[in-house]
């Protein structure tokens, strides 16, 4: 039976493994769809009464949530280029016979010019659309790679590092809580203390978390 994923918590996947392992052991564990990755384990964090062991483990070639959104974030911007040089080609090819139209020459009805002339006219038409909508979608992939690249620097649940940042988060919202029940801090509104309380709940919750998962 091989090791698998199991989600454990929001951003965290576990290893659901029918064998015990060795923290800092190397497993290999298959995806549901049938990519195998080498891991490393850390803690044994349930025993299922399925019968199997979840222990939290990271990728042994170092991709995780931060290295995801990296690439996502460069899939993005490689998109926007794309975009942005085919807007450019198609507005350069709507200039086609520039000079011409510039003239405002009417078309000649009847003319043999007159097919021609309204090709033309169409066929710039379409392309400076086109140019338009390729304008649009680099706004939009660019937008998405601003975001992803945001992600790139965030630290949750899945890392070992969650335990140092929780720990931060933890200090940061007492004190916070504790200087709206003193007067150091305004109180902008009627809820200002309940929030702040459940700031430091969240952040000690995800420190018991960060410790069960990644701590010694």
């Amino acid at each position: 039976m091989e090791n698998t994923y199991a989600k454990y918590t929001a951003n965290v996947f576990v290893a659901k493994c029918p064998e015990t392992h060795e923290k800092g052991e190397t497993i290999i564990l298959e995806t549901k769809f049938g990519k195998q990755h080498e891991c490393i384990v850390f803690n044994l964090v349930a025993r299922g009464k399925d019968g199997f062991f979840y222990y939290s483990i990271v990728r042994a070639d170092g991709f995780n949530a931060q290295e995801f959104a990296r690439k996502k974030a460069e899939r993005y911007q490689q998109w926007a280029t794309g975009a942005e040089k085919k807007s450019n080609e198609l507005w350069e090819a709507s200039n086609e016979a520039r000079d011409f139209l510039s003239l405002g020459e009417p078309i000649k009805v009847g003319h043999h010019s007159e097919k021609r002339h309204r090709a033309l006219i169409i066929r710039n038409h379409n392309r400076m659309s086109k140019s338009i909508e390729e304008g649009k979608k680099v706004e939009q992939h660019e937008s998405k790679a601003d975001y992803w690249n945001r992600k790139a620097n965030d630290i949750n649940l899945s890392m070992p590092e969650s335990i140092e940042y929780y720990e931060y988060k933890v200090e940061e919202t007492k004190e916070r809580h504790e200087g709206l029940k003193s007067g150091k801090y305004e109180r902008t509104h009627s809820f200002s203390l309940t929030y702040a309380k459940k700031a430091v709940n969240d952040a000690e919750k995800n420190l018991a978390t960060a410790k069960k998962l990644w701590g010694e």
